[in-house]
């Protein structure tokens, strides 16, 4: 059961997701208006029908760091934004990627058994 303490944390809440999303509208405007609509890894470019795919990036991927002149920000479609957080993740964690053992590895080999499999015909 809520108490009258759960609105208050509801507010609180509230003002903290309009506040983000304030600031990330404000950053995103500023680099549209700074950059060319082109993807800074892969070069596709795009239009207002498909601006909605292109990204800013925070080099230094600390979202509060949002100068002015937009020298922290890269415009990046959403693919190669997905793949410049998943490398940076990798980083962190110490591994190549899936295949080096790391995070998200698989532990189940489907096809170790496949002779044996094969040969029961």
């Amino acid at each position: 059961m809520a108490g009258p303490s759960s609105g208050k944390l509801d507010r609180i809440v509230a003002d903290a997701r309009r506040t983000a999303d304030k600031r990330d509208q404000g950053y995103r405007e500023q680099a549209l208006k700074i950059y060319p609509w082109i993807c800074g890894r892969c070069a596709r470019e795009f239009t207002r029908s498909n601006l909605n795919e292109l990204t800013v990036h925070h080099r230094d991927h600390n979202h509060q760091n949002n100068p002015p002149a937009g020298s922290n920000w890269e415009l990046l479609c959403l693919y190669c934004h997905d793949n410049e957080h998943q490398r940076q993740l990798e980083a962190a964690g110490g591994t190549v990627g899936i295949a080096a053992g790391g995070p998200g590895a698989a532990t189940h080999s489907p096809f170790a058994n496949l002779k044996a499999m094969l040969g029961k015909q």
